[in-house]
This record gives C-alpha cells, structure tokens and sequence, in this order.
C-alpha cells in the first residue's frame, strides 16, 4: 500500500522545467531555507529528524543506503545488489549487496518524469547526480510538458511516473514517444495508472514492491495487539484514572490469514511468526514459502477467511479483486475474527463489512485503506468503537517517497542502460 502521491509538498521549488544534465555534481536538495519550511510543516518533529530531513541528497536513506552502494569508480556509476534468493523483487529488508555494476553502459537513459515538478522526494531523480549514461529530459504532469521539437528530437526511452492522476498522461504519453521502453512507478501498486492503453503497450513496466513492505508488516502486528489486548480500553480506563483487570488474549497461537500473499503479505508472515502466529495464505500462484503454514490458490479464499482470527487483506487492486472480500466472504468469518485492510479500499464491499461489524458477524476491523479516501465525515466507520482508522498512512515514513525514487535511480536505471534484468517487473494485464 502506498500513495503515488508526495507525503507533503514543500513551497515551491522551482517552476514546471525542463533539464537536461549527465552526472551533474551533487547539491542539497533541502536547502537552510527549506529546512525551515519543514519545520512548518511538521512543527512536531524532533530536531534531530528535521536535520536528517535538511540532509544533502543521499544522506537521508539510512536503510536503503545500508542495502545498497552507489560508488563512482574511473568515471562509472557502480552498485552492488543481490535479491533474495535470486528473486527479481526488490526487498529493502533483505536484498543485499553482491555484486558491482561493472559492465559498460550499452544503452543511455533518456529519461521523462510523468511528476509534479514541486515533489521533495524525487530530489534523487530531479538534483542528481544521475549514473554517468542517462539525463533527465523534462518534468511535468501532462503531455504539453513534453510535446517540444527538442524532447521528441532526443528520443526518450524511460518514463518516471509518480503524478497521481498519471492514467491518461501516461498512455498519451506513450502513443506521442514511441521510442519509450521502459515505464517505472514510484508506488508498489499500479491501480492508479492501469488501462487498456498501457496494457497494450510494448513497454517493459516496474514498481516500486518491497519498498513499503516492512512499515505495513508493523502496521498489521499493531493492529492484532490493539484487538487482543484491548487497546481502546486500556486508554479509557487511563483517561478515567481507573484501575481495573482484565483478561486479554495472547497473539501466540493464533491464526494469521493472509489475502494476497505477496511483498507485504510475507513480510507481516515473517513477523506473525515470530510471534509464534499460525499463519495460511492465499495467492493466484501457490507456491511454498518458509513463513506460510498452509498456502492456497484463490479458490482456497473461503476456507482460510473461516480458519483465521485475523484477516490480512493485502491483495492489490484489479478488476479481478475489487469487492472480492464480500457479504459472503465475511459471513465465513469467525465472531471473533478481525479483517485487516492494507491493500486497497475497494477490495472490500465496504458496505457489507460496516454490516458485518455493526451486527458482530466479525469482531472489529482495522482499516488503513478505505473505498472513498477522504473517508466522508458521514461514514458509519467513523463512529464504530471495534474500527480502527488510519488515513492511509502506515506505510508513510519521512523517507518512505524518497527510498523508492532511489531505488529507480541507483538500482533500476543502471540495469536498464546495462540491458540487464529489471527488478520489480509488473504484469500490465494482471496489474501486478
């Protein structure tokens, strides 16, 4: 789960532009000046944090620059990477550094960012220094921004997306630039970007999976403990300065059901483990994994959702998954069960789980995701004392942006103009 969208935006920048530079000296992207706005935005934050914030490019990612290393060696970016298990994912907790970018360039980047101009974390992309080889053409949300006799004369061939409302910018963009072979998204989901359009392209299409993993994995821990230990009542029995035992429910032992038994699916198995959770999945290719009990193919959706006492929903969004968590899928829930959301809203028939937790067919439900975002002030959910609400912010770490607009340009990038094997290849039919 994540925003394509920037956390925050910090004032003005620059203006929509265009650059064209090739391994340009470093500078910091959060100047004094931009340190300060920070500081408005986020009065709360410690300094210690706003100083990291106000770091030059390429201090702020403590843990992406622990599993990756960008070294300039006689003239050529370098890099050391290995991915788990020879996996062709990207995973910021375990990809590993291996192996250097040694081979020559064979392919120049040349690089169009479908973005807002103004987003604080794409610095990495937009301030540089790019691996010696490729150039940022132009910036911009629309094709206006890129439709010029010298973009069209340079040939583009990668496409940067983190705008929003990329949907049909995007497929503009690819039927006005021809020469693009390769499309990235700054998110881990590509629902905001999917279409026929872009389907029937011939681009090589990657996202940003395994980047946001780990927060959400943390997120759904969470909210297990807040259940079974009874959170909301520990703060009203404080807030009444009133002592009163009470018995809770131990996490160990319990089962850990998990829809969409993908990057962040594993990485909350790995933690419900450790927990000493039982944990079964579910996903289109069933294949066996070292932190799964038990997994299932989609059809096995039923079965797993009557077995568990907590419901990971964390399937993206297709055509295939929207409203797949149904009135009938819930209603093979346990009582006691707790549906949690990290996917995608409208993966769940929002007006059947409201149902489903007003009537006790489920216990409670922890939701960071939801099918309208804003949630509407009108939603039943905001008054539902067994709902737990996050605004779509789990996975949202000050560097959560940033970490993903490096990984495309220290790991992707020299992979592209060395026609090596990309990393988080997407399937544009599927949408995942």
């Amino acid at each position: 789960m994540n925003f394509p969208a920037a956390a925050f935006s910090i004032a003005t920048i620059a203006p929509l532009r265009s650059v064209a530079f090739q391994s340009a000296p470093r500078r910091s992207f959060f100047s004094h000046s931009y340190s300060h706005r920070i500081r408005d935005h986020f009065p709360t934050i410690p300094l210690a944090t706003q100083s990291q914030l106000s770091a030059p490019c390429g201090t702020l990612s403590s843990v992406y620059a622990s599993s990756t290393s960008h070294l300039q060696s006689n003239g050529k970016n370098t890099m050391t990477t290995n991915t788990s298990s020879g996996s062709s994912y990207w995973n910021r907790e375990t990809s590993q550094p291996t192996s250097e970018f040694s081979a020559p360039v064979t392919r120049p980047a040349r690089i169009l960012a479908l973005s807002d101009p103004n987003d604080a974390y794409n610095s990495p992309l937009y301030d540089g220094p790019l691996p010696s080889g490729s150039k940022l053409l132009a910036i911009g949300s629309a094709l206006s921004s890129f439709d010029r006799p010298d973009i069209h004369s340079q040939k583009p061939n990668v496409l940067f997306v983190s705008h929003p409302q990329a949907r049909e910018p995007l497929v503009e963009v690819l039927q006005a630039f021809p020469s693009i072979e390769w499309v990235h998204t700054r998110s881990a989901g590509i629902d905001f970007i999917a279409s026929e359009g872009l389907a029937k392209s011939t681009v090589e299409l990657t996202n940003a999976k395994g980047v946001f993993s780990s927060t959400l994995a943390e997120y759904c821990m969470m909210a297990c403990a807040y259940f079974a230990k009874d959170l909301p009542r520990l703060m009203r029995q404080k807030g009444e300065s009133k002592w009163e035992q009470y018995p809770i429910l131990e996490i160990r032992g319990a089962t850990l059901g998990v829809l969409g038994y993908g990057d962040i699916g594993r990485a909350s198995a790995k933690l419900a483990k450790a927990y000493g959770m039982r944990v079964l999945g579910v996903k289109r290719k069933v294949a066996e994994d070292e932190y799964c009990d038990k997994m299932y193919g989609m059809d096995g959706l039923e079965e797993v959702v009557a077995e568990s006492d907590y419901v990971l929903v964390s399937l993206p969004l297709t055509e295939r998954t929207r409203g797949m968590i149904s009135k009938e899928v819930l209603g093979h829930c346990k009582p006691s069960a707790v549906v949690i959301n990290v996917g995608r809203g409208p993966i769940i028939d929002e007006d059947a789980l409201i149902e489903a937790l007003q009537n006790g067919t489920i216990k409670g439900a922890a939701l960071d995701v939801m099918t309208v975002e804003p949630l509407p002030k009108e939603s039943p959910l905001w008054k539902l004392s067994n709902v737990l609400l996050s605004p779509h912010n789990m996975d949202m770490t000050l560097t959560f942006m940033r970490e993903s607009t490096e990984f495309f340009v220290n790991e992707n990038l020299p992979r592209f103009m060395r026609e090596m094997e990309l990393l988080n290849p997407v399937d544009k039919v599927a949408g995942y």
